[in-house]
């Protein structure tokens, strides 16, 4: 976890110096499929999303701040840049509630992004900076040190800044121009020592604070603070789950509004000016405080007891099986909040009942159980889901339907009491892997005026793979001069309607449709009289006619 203190560090130092010259900046995040890699076995999502939401408590409401996040909502895209908060005074709470509720799924397309943040900021008419967090190096087709160039030439005063997190020097090398080509920083987090030259580089860009006081230094520190999960179970200082913040308080007992001191640590020493203090802890999502006197000349102890245990979850689809993994949605409740995650999920909980629960798709599972304060629990959730490959066939023996025009679903076998069967899992597509809960269900697919069911089972930690018979052909209609197609069943029913099944304007119309007899209609522009034929389709064939 040294890399979250790092990245916070890092962080720090970039966005004070923007508040102090009122620039406006967008953040560059990524949410790149990579960002679900471990340091010190903990996601490097969940590490860049604490970083952020500590990070923003310290931005002034007047600092305009927008965020844009890329490779959150496709695989494989090299478009899927989104303008998630636009810049504005205030923002700072909407892009931490936006940053927490990212999945990282897709590529890394950091230079478009850089460059449609620069445009959000009109950089060719005002002053403009981008901080780009990336965990990895462009996989777009694209040249980052190209581009700082260019909109280092084409920008009023523009400038990015780089935070590489988790690269190796040589990675960070590939990306270090955007900054450099712009006059902005390139700040590592990857060890201490390259991050205290870094740090002593960007607070230049910070105006020099007035100079404090001398006051005796007694010790060295005066401060030390220990944060554990019951009366006997300290966490060491190696233990970069607890974020400490001392908040000087005034005379009336009222607390500032931004930490004098603050760092990542179970055991830590601090040094604090003398005065009165709320010391405040975070584990996770629990929260501890107490109100301290720091003295020049004596050691002050800060024993913060969370009262809470560790909790670890292994999504699985039976018990005794093998891992959900990630498609599992898991989380517990506790009396002082909630934690979720994917897959194998680390949380600490206060002692007491614990509400665990897990999802898949639409399989759901909950349990409590009673954790002891200082305890480290692995916990199994058995998640009864089951995986059910879709595919379709046009007739029996035929081919097999690969478009996208195929929507399939999977809903309940059992009606409930108004007739109508739930929704599990749906697609567009062939080979749709569909988690569903286990049980006896019905495979339903539509293709254009063809809808065919049939019914399917999955146990849990199972897999089914249905082919779903259509009985559909394709009538192919060309109508040169045409204004408009349309296809009419063949015939007239029971109350003299002839039902109009599907049509497109053009000369040209393709449809899926049952077997049987069609009527078409062709329509033209002025007074070229309407005309009408007959076409025959056939189970997994395909008709082709003209209407001239």
């Amino acid at each position: 976890m040294i890399a979250l203190r790092l990245l916070a560090l890092l962080l720090f130092s970039v966005l004070p110096g923007l508040a102090q010259a009122a620039d406006r900046a967008i953040i560059v995040f990524d949410a790149s499929g990579s960002m679900w890699a471990q340091i010190d076995g903990k996601a490097r999502i969940e590490i860049a999303r604490e970083t952020m939401t500590t990070v923003l408590r310290t931005v002034p409401a007047t600092m305009e701040l927008g965020l844009i996040v890329y490779g959150h909502r496709e695989k494989g895209s090299c478009t899927d840049i989104e303008l998630a908060v636009p810049p504005a005074a205030g923002s700072a709470q909407a892009i931490a509630d936006f940053v927490n509720g990212v999945n990282p799924k897709g590529k890394t397309p950091l230079s478009a992004s850089v460059k449609q943040a620069a445009e959000a900021l009109r950089f060719t008419e005002e002053k403009a900076t981008v901080i780009l967090v990336t965990d990895g190096l462009e996989t777009c087709d694209a040249d980052p040190c190209a581009l700082a160039s260019e909109l280092e030439k084409a920008g009023v005063d523009f400038t990015a800044h780089v935070v590489g997190f988790a690269l190796t020097d040589e990675e960070g090398k590939q990306v270090a121009c955007l900054a450099e080509n712009t006059g902005g920083k390139y700040l590592q987090a990857k060890d201490a020592g390259q991050l205290e030259g870094a740090l002593a580089e960007a607070v230049v860009v910070q105006p020099a604070p007035a100079p404090a006081p001398e006051t005796p230094k007694e010790l060295e520190f005066n401060v030390e603070a220990q944060a554990l999960l019951s009366d006997a179970v300290p966490l060491g200082g190696d233990n970069h789950d607890v974020f400490w913040e001392f908040f000087a308080l005034d005379a009336s007992g009222k607390k500032a509004e931004k930490a004098t001191e603050y760092n990542y640590g179970g055991a830590l020493k601090f040094k604090l000016p003398a005065g009165r203090y709320l010391a405040h802890a975070r584990l996770g999502r629990i929260e501890r405080e107490m109100e301290i006197d720091a003295k020049a000349g004596e050691m002050t102890p800060v024993n913060m007891v969370f009262d809470a245990g560790r909790v670890t979850l292994i999504p699985v689809f039976v018990a005794g099986g093998p891992e959900a993994g990630d498609i599992a949605f898991v989380g517990g409740k506790f009396k002082d909040g909630e934690d979720t995650g994917y897959g194998k999920f680390k949380f600490y909980a206060s002692a007491g009942p614990v509400e665990v629960f897990g999802r898949i798709g639409k399989a759901e599972t909950t349990e409590t159980f009673d954790l002891k304060a200082g305890e480290d629990v692995e916990r199994p959730v058995a998640i009864a889901a089951g995986l059910i490959v879709t595919n379709a066939v046009y007739a029996e023996g035929g081919d097999k339907v690969d478009t996208h025009d195929l929507r399939v679903d999977i809903v309940a076998g059992k009606k409930d009491i108004s007739g109508n069967r739930n929704g599990l899992a749906g697609s567009y597509g062939a080979d749709q892997k569909l988690y569903v809960p286990a049980g006896d269900h019905v495979f339903i697919g539509k293709l254009g005026e063809v809808t065919a069911e049939m019914p399917v089972s999955v146990g849990a930690g199972e897999r089914a793979e249905p082919v779903l018979v259509l009985n559909a052909g394709v009538l192919a209609i060309s109508a040169p001069g045409a204004r408009r197609i349309d296809i009419l069943a063949g015939k007239k029913d029971i109350s003299g309607n002839q039902k109009n099944l599907s049509g497109n304007y053009g000369d040209k119309h393709n449809a899926y449709l049952s077997p049987g007899e069609y009527e078409i209609r062709v329509e033209y522009d002025g007074d070229k009289a309407a005309k009408s034929a007959k076409a025959t389709v056939k189970a997994g064939e395909r008709t082709e006619t003209t209407v001239e």
